[in-house]
């Protein structure tokens, strides 16, 4: 037979529903993020779910190149339990787990855009996606125009009759700004347009994009849906025909991720609930703390209430996230000199982890844009980043107050 379960791929003769526990969609998270996609029975009565180091598995009369069972083709048992769990993490049709973020969001784009389409893209965008959309997309013959997050007459000028896409990011990088998301969605729809976006900074913890109606989502999955800061994974979530497609190209590409990781990923999975709305909480009293202090030129927190954008982020998210971005009353050398002197944050790129992170965007994340670009995204030479982790939010403070006075 051939079957799709909720959560998965088609595949001959391997339904996930026979394969795989399924949760109620009225579960909470949390619940799903432990028991979504278990194998059932337990495979030899193991709780945790096995690594099953092998490249290849039996024939079992597959018809299909893409059905045949090969770890490259990301349907071993790893794989097939994780894509279950994650699309029931944004209550969506499928999910395909890759290489890589940039492996995820490179397989989407090129799934789904031919030679002479066209894309729309928000105008600040993480720098590899940027670079990619800019200077690798017009090598294909793919087109694009960046336009406004905000501006809905702005997507309207830039629509051309082979305009095929729109790619936002749920929070923008480094500024956690937020796009009109429910006018993103609304606009594809009635243009035709595939509607994809980029959750990473969010998590399903804090928001779910199918249940807004967005046609994609890409994470990378080295950051949140991981959280240890020891793997490299990307994730594609949503229309279980888009998947398939993105999945298809993937086949041929070679971007799946091996059993090993995808076990790692699984198992950190269980406890993204825990993480997120910890790190949640700590990001809000952290971003409160550097509001009101002197040496501040400007925080940028959705959770603030003097951010911009701070009523819709109450209104479309759980949580508002672990990331935050400042710039101290000064210049680049002050901004060294901070981070020089803090103890437990790492000065390092990344994000999402149980480690605090910090860095400075315009030497690391976003070298690869020009200055002119980064100006024209509002990210300054100044501007540090914040990925809050999972340390005590009080020696996290004091450790800002004390850099901050060094």
């Amino acid at each position: 037979m051939v079957g799709r379960a909720r959560g998965g791929l088609e595949l001959a003769g391997r339904s996930l529903t026979e394969e795989s526990e399924m949760v109620d969609d009225d579960r909470a998270i949390d619940t799903k993020a432990v028991h979504a996609g278990e194998p059932r029975p337990r495979i030899g009565g193991a709780v945790a779910m096995p690594i099953f180091q092998s490249s290849t598995y039996d024939y079992d009369g597959e018809t299909d190149y893409h059905d045949i069972r090969y770890a490259r083709l990301s349907n071993s048992p790893n794989h097939l339990a994780l894509h279950a769990k994650l699309a029931a993490l944004e209550n969506a049709e499928a999910a395909l787990v890759t290489a890589s973020g940039m492996a995820a969001i490179s397989g989407v784009l090129l799934s789904v855009l031919r030679s002479g389409d066209h894309v729309l893209a928000q105008d600040c965008l993480y720098g590899g996606t940027h670079s990619l959309i800019t200077k690798d997309l017009p090598g294909y013959g793919i087109s694009h125009t960046l336009v406004d997050r905000k501006d809905r007459e702005a997507w309207e000028r830039a629509l051309l009759p082979e305009t095929k896409a729109i790619y936002v990011e749920t929070l923008t990088n480094p500024l956690v700004q937020i796009p009109d998301l429910e006018g993103v969605v609304e606009f594809a729809r009635a243009n035709g347009l595939v509607s994809i976006i980029d959750n990473t900074f969010a998590s399903p913890v804090n928001f779910r994009p199918a249940e807004m109606g967005f046609d994609l989502s890409v994470h990378s999955a080295t950051k949140y849906l991981n959280g240890h800061n020891d793997l490299i994974a990307g994730a594609v979530i949503g229309s279980a025909e888009l998947v398939q497609g993105t999945k298809h190209l993937h086949d041929h590409m070679g971007g799946s991720l091996d059993p090993h990781a995808c076990f790692l990923l699984h198992r950190a999975l269980k406890t993204l609930g825990v993480r997120v709305r910890r790190q949640n909480e700590s990001a809000g009293r952290i971003a409160g703390f550097l509001a009101e202090h002197p040496a501040m030129r400007a925080v940028h927190y959705p959770g603030l209430e003097s951010h911009q954008e701070h009523e819709l982020a109450r209104r479309l998210f759980d949580g508002t996230g672990g990331m935050l971005s400042f710039e101290l009353d000064g210049d680049v050398e002050r901004a060294e000199l901070f981070l020089a002197a803090l103890e437990i944050p790492i000065v390092a790129p990344s994000l999402g982890g149980v480690d605090s992170l910090i860095i400075r965007p315009a030497a690391a994340v976003h070298v690869g844009l020009s200055a002119e670009e980064r100006a024209a995204s509002g990210i300054s030479d100044a501007l540090i980043r914040f990925s809050v982790g999972l340390e005590d939010a009080d020696d996290l403070i004091a450790d800002l107050e004390q850099a901050l006075a060094a």
